[in-house]
């Protein structure tokens, strides 16, 4: 699994109240929800957001409240990737079960810069910002996770 696109840079401490304002938490359509995604931090972040996009970030990314609805916006808005010095421990179980393609590598979210163009391969965890030629090693996840994160997330997964 893989994806190519320009990444939109935040800082530590983003929390899902911040990804996801709770005040639009009156409705469960994904689509509905995604349309306010990031936008307390980053207005623009909907309309500029294109397929296969990476999200990087600093620590404890995704912390706050334990709603699913974080990381699903995330995906929904068509966000390729989340790189992140660290996850929140909800957050990272939630962008599990919902598909979200998340890792962790401080090295690459302090030298990413916001508009740069960035290529991941999640099976091989080698992220490339292909701005400045820059290669980083992310830890990607076992087989059975990878698995979980393709089918589109835990429930789809068995399903299959």
């Amino acid at each position: 699994m893989n994806t190519k696109g320009k990444a939109f840079k935040y800082p530590d401490n983003v929390d899902t109240d911040v990804i996801i304002p709770a005040r639009y938490l009156n409705t469960s359509d994904a689509k509905e929800l995604s349309k306010h995604c990031m936008e307390d931090i980053d207005r623009e972040y909907v309309e500029k957001v294109r397929p296969g996009d990476v999200m990087v970030a600093g620590w404890n990314f995704g912390c706050g409240s334990s709603r699913e609805h974080a990381p699903l916006v995330i995906k929904t808005c068509g966000t390729g990737c989340v790189i992140a010095k660290s996850f929140a421990r909800i957050f990272y179980r939630n962008a599990i079960n919902i598909g979200l393609p998340i890792l962790e590598c401080p090295e690459a979210a302090d030298a990413i810069s916001a508009g740069d163009e960035v290529s991941v391969d999640f099976g091989t965890g080698v992220i490339t910002d292909i701005t400045t030629g820059r290669t980083f090693k992310a830890q990607p996840f076992p087989e059975f996770i990878q698995n979980i994160i393709s089918a589109g997330g835990l429930l789809k997964s068995l399903k299959k």
